[in-house]
C-alpha cells in the first residue's frame, strides 16, 4: 500500500539526516570540525542572540571569540568534532535542513584548492604537485597536508580553503595526500598595489599677454590654489565634472594675468590623480578649461 506523500517525505528527511549525521561524527571522530550546510550549501545564519553580534564573539565570522551559543553560529567557526555538540538538539534540527556536511579545513590541518572548472584543473596539473582528489559538481578539490591563509578567486576557478573558511565534505577522495606545497601557498600572497603614478609635468599655457597680476599678492594665488586642490579632494561623485569645473574656475581668476606656474598646475594635476584621473583626463580637462574661456 502506497503510503500518504507526507509521511514518504518525512521519512526521506529522516534519512537524510541520518546519513549527514553519521557521516559528520566519522569525520569528527577523525579529527576533522564539521558543521550542517543547508540549502545553498551556505552555513545556518546566526541565532537571534547572536544576530548583529550581540553574543561579542567572532565579528563577521572571522575570528574566534567568547561566544557560548549552542547553535550552529558563525560559519565555520561553529564547526566541532565534539560529539555531544553535533548531536545535540540544536544542532539536530539543522541536520534536518541540511543539504550536506561542512567541514572546517584548517581546524584538519588541511588546505583545499577548490578547481572550479576543466581549464582550472589543467592548470592545477601542469602547475601544481599531485595529491588527494575529490570530485565535485563542476570540478575537483585537491587536498594538501598543511594550514593557510584562506583566499577566493587566486587565478581564475580557483579558490583556496583552509584557515577561516568552510568546504563541503564530498567523499574521502583518491590518491595520497601531499604536503601543502610553496605554489600553493604563494597564490594566496597579493601582490602590493602599484604607486600612484607621479604628476606629470604639463606644458600648457597658463596666461595671455603676461599681463600685471591684478590681485597684487601671490598669498591670494596661492590661497586659490589651495582651496582648488580641497574642492577637487573632497568630491565624492562626479569627479571628472568636478575637476573640470575647479580647472574652470581657476583659469577664469588667475589664468590671464600670467600668474599661474607649472608648479600651481602640477599641484593641481596631482590632486585630480588623487582621486583617480588620469593625466590625460588632467591635460584634456585643462584644455577644454582653456578654450571655453578663448585662451
Amino acid at each position: 500500500m502506497t503510503q500518504p506523500a507526507d509521511t514518504r517525505r518525512g521519512r526521506t528527511r529522516e534519512e537524510g539526516m541520518n546519513g549527514h549525521l553519521r557521516t559528520a561524527l566519522g569525520l569528527a571522530a577523525s579529527g576533522v570540525p564539521v558543521l550542517p550546510l543547508r540549502r545553498g550549501k551556505v552555513p545556518f545564519g546566526n541565532c537571534r542572540t547572536c544576530a548583529g553580534n550581540a553574543c561579542g564573539g567572532r565579528p563577521n565570522m572571522k575570528t574566534a571569540g567568547p561566544c557560548r551559543c549552542p547553535g550552529i553560529c558563525h560559519a565555520w567557526a561553529a564547526a566541532t568534532t565534539a560529539p555531544a555538540v553535533i548531536v545535540s538538539s540544536p544542532w539536530v534540527a539543522a541536520w534536518r535542513q541540511a543539504v550536506c556536511v561542512g567541514y572546517h579545513p584548517g581546524g584538519a590541518g588541511l588546505t583545499v584548492v577548490d578547481l572550479d572548472n576543466a581549464d582550472a584543473i589543467a592548470w592545477a596539473r601542469g602547475a601544481l604537485p599531485a595529491t588527494r582528489t575529490v570530485p565535485t559538481t563542476r570540478g575537483q578539490h585537491w587536498i594538501y597536508r598543511g594550514t593557510m591563509a584562506s583566499r577566493n578567486a587566486v587565478r581564475p576557478g580557483v579558490d583556496i580553503k583552509s584557515s577561516m573558511a568552510y568546504a563541503r565534505y564530498l567523499g574521502p577522495g583518491t590518491s595520497a595526500m601531499t604536503a601543502l606545497p610553496d605554489a600553493v601557498r604563494a597564490l594566496a600572497v597579493k601582490e602590493p598595489s602599484p604607486a600612484p603614478p607621479a604628476p606629470h609635468a604639463v606644458a600648457a599655457p597658463t596666461g595671455v599677454g603676461g599681463r600685471e597680476c591684478r590681485h597684487r599678492t601671490p598669498a591670494y594665488l596661492d590661497r586659490g590654489i589651495a582651496m582648488a586642490e580641497q574642492r577637487i579632494a573632497e568630491a565624492r561623485s562626479a569627479i571628472h565634472a568636478t575637476v573640470y569645473r575647479t580647472f574652470l574656475a581657476v583659469l577664469s581668476t588667475h589664468g590671464r594675468c600670467g600668474c599661474l606656474t607649472d608648479t600651481h598646475v602640477g599641484r593641481l594635476f596631482a590632486a585630480a590623480q588623487a582621486k583617480g584621473e588620469s593625466p590625460r583626463h588632467c591635460t584634456d580637462a585643462w584644455a577644454n578649461a582653456l578654450t571655453a574661456l578663448g585662451m
